[in-house]
């Protein structure tokens, strides 16, 4: 099929959704039966500030609801509108002619940008309702924007969009050009859409970028078609491919390196093969995994507080995303990996499961059989039971493990770290 785009108007322009539901991303609150989505539907939205990085859908977002809603829509952006600019729309708002509703939508791109008196103007018109404000902003709100403004409006998070959502968004794009630049078929491989995706940090604009000038700068071949694949593709957005498939022998294998680099107290090849995931795509909540692992499984009570930081990095990274992602599971890799490192407990369950499995269970000893429901006490539960806390130190010698199993020992303390205060306890 011969298509008619010519590259003048770009393709993130060109797939610019005309719908709500065509919005790629921010299923979290543009998801059918979501409440922003309702609200939107209903046409009850109220001020909102959007917040998120670069070509996550903030401006695109604020024009589709801007088409479900009833009132005036106006856009206006922090780097050239001034107060007089800001003062007009209010005007406009309070006239009835020129809007019967009696409320603007106005659309303020980059609002981190306006000034403290500039954000002052916009207050009062804000909280008698004739603005609805839609604020859209790459820099934290509650830092940028006045605390006044804050409270009349709702913060909305956007995140880096999905490989699934980018893949989407191009092959929309192909579909929209009908697989042709100026006159020419073109070929865009399935490697060449996976490594967009991986690489463009959930930057939609981006990868459409990339797309874009991957076909306006390849040749057609002798055949009049236009072939992109890899090398194409490294060349539109920058950035080389690793070989790294994330369900092959690569993944398996720098992953394996990865853990075994954490395990073996070498932090420099723990960062090499974490940004090599990272760069390649790996799913941060996947590392944040392994990094739990390791910490309960490698070093465990030889320093308890490694997974604590492991624990806190893998909610984190779910709260923060890329690329500051990075940085939390640095940390939280390298307290593995420069941790003294003890498996006893890892070793100790493990024997315990053993003899579990095998049958070798025995029972419970009367002393500590629950005695707290009639008729127990008839039957000899808790009789003899010491309390220790009743003796010095808070310890007494008593029968815990069944009869069969006395002797038995499952942890084995290491003499590594604070586990080294155990072993002596």
């Amino acid at each position: 099929m011969k298509g008619n785009w010519n590259g003048k108007v770009p393709l993130a322009h060109l797939l610019r959704p005309d719908r709500l539901e065509h919005f790629a991303g921010q299923k979290h609150l543009v998801g059918q039966g979501r409440l922003f989505y309702r609200l939107i539907k209903a046409d009850m939205l109220t001020s909102a500030i959007f917040y998120g990085p670069p070509g996550t859908g903030k401006t695109t977002l604020a024009r589709l609801i801007a088409a479900e809603s009833s009132f005036v829509f106006r856009q206006l952006s922090a780097v050239s509108a001034g107060v007089k600019d800001i003062r007009q729309v209010a005007e406009e708002a309070a006239n009835p002619i020129l809007t019967p509703g009696g409320k603007i939508l106005l659309f303020f791109d980059e609002i981190h940008r306006l000034n403290k008196g500039q954000q002052d103007v916009l207050l009062p018109y804000v909280e008698n309702g004739s603005i609805v404000l839609i604020g859209a902003t790459t820099e934290n709100p509650y830092f940028e924007i006045n605390k006044a403004l804050i409270s009349r409006s709702t913060v909305f998070r956007f995140y880096p969009l999905e490989e699934e959502d980018i893949l989407m968004l191009l092959g929309r794009a192909l579909d929209a050009i009908g697989n042709a630049y100026n006159g020419f078929d073109a070929d865009f491989t399935e490697e060449a859409a996976k490594h967009i995706a991986r690489v463009c940090d959930g930057d939609a604009r981006r990868a459409l970028n990339a797309l874009e000038l991957a076909l306006k700068t390849t040749p057609p071949d002798g055949e009049g078609r236009i072939r992109i694949g890899l090398e194409e593709t490294e060349n539109s957005i920058q950035q080389r491919a690793l070989r790294y498939d994330k369900t092959g022998d690569q993944h398996y294998d720098v992953v394996s390196a990865f853990i075994k680099s954490m395990r073996g107290s070498e932090p420099q090849a723990v960062l090499h093969y974490l940004a090599r995931m990272l760069h390649a795509g790996e799913d941060i909540n996947f590392i944040a995994r392994r990094i739990i692992i390791a910490a309960a499984e490698d070093v465990g009570l030889a320093n308890p507080r490694a997974l604590e930081v492991a624990v806190a990095a893998a909610q984190a990274v779910r709260m923060i995303g890329m690329p500051e992602a990075r940085i939390i599971l640095s940390e939280a890799a390298l307290i593995v990996a420069l941790s003294p490192k003890s498996n006893s407990a890892y070793l100790g369950i493990n024997r315990a499961l053993g003899d579990v499995r095998k049958g070798r269970i025995g029972e419970v000893p009367l002393h500590l059989r629950d005695s707290s429901y009639p008729g127990a006490s008839k039957l000899g539960h808790g009789k003899g039971y010491h309390y220790p806390h009743d003796y010095p130190g808070h310890y007494v010698r008593q029968r815990y493990l069944p009869r069969e199993l006395e002797g038995s020992r499952y942890y084995v303390p290491s003499d590594q770290g604070a586990e080294r205060n155990m072993k002596n306890r």
